[in-house]
């Protein structure tokens, strides 16, 4: 990011709707893979497959290097602040202001993803200055069609994004939440 991009803060938690998004320490190397390495999370999102302890290591120095580019905060989404029951990120893009997220399948229909794409938001339109964030995703996966339309999100009226990732092709629908 240019210089003109502030870094994020050091520390970031956020402690409202019921979870604690913190960051992610060096105690939650060990809990990563379970909460990573799954076939949903492989096909869906750009996490790297199969996510062992090297990954882990490998994604939480990324996520430290990230925040201090100013590119992406990457939080850990827990509800007491203890252990990791996925993950939040906010990225500053090209396209707008992203979020993503994934939750280890064992801790699945709490409305974490929900809770914490809403958390993220008021984030970025508070310490961003952001009127809108948006939401890239597959049409056919609809647990996120579903997570997006539980936090507030609305399709956007703007061009398919099209690629390849791990050699599948995808097409993502944007969407978008703006600030009320």
């Amino acid at each position: 990011m240019s210089s003109a991009t502030p870094s994020f803060p050091d520390r970031v938690e956020l402690t409202v709707e019921g979870l604690v998004l913190r960051d992610w320490t060096e105690t939650d190397l060990a809990a990563m893979p379970a909460l990573f390495d799954h076939p949903d999370i492989a096909h869906w999102t750009p996490i790297v497959s199969p996510f062992d302890a090297e990954a882990a290591r490998t994604r939480l120095d990324r996520a430290r290097q990230l925040r201090t580019e100013g590119t992406a905060l990457l939080l850990a989404i827990t509800v007491d602040g203890g252990a990791p029951l996925g993950e939040v990120m906010l990225k500053r893009a090209p396209e707008g202001t992203e979020l993503g997220y994934a939750v280890g399948p064992a801790h699945r229909g709490q409305g974490l993803a929900a809770r914490a794409v809403r958390v993220m938001a008021a984030y970025a339109f508070e310490h961003l200055g952001v009127d809108q964030v948006i939401l890239e995703l597959e049409a056919e996966n609809a647990s996120s069609v579903a997570v997006a339309t539980s936090a507030g999100f609305r399709i956007l009226d703007v061009p398919l994004i099209k690629g390849e990732e791990k050699g599948r092709p995808y097409v993502l629908q944007t969407w978008g939440f703006d600030r009320s």
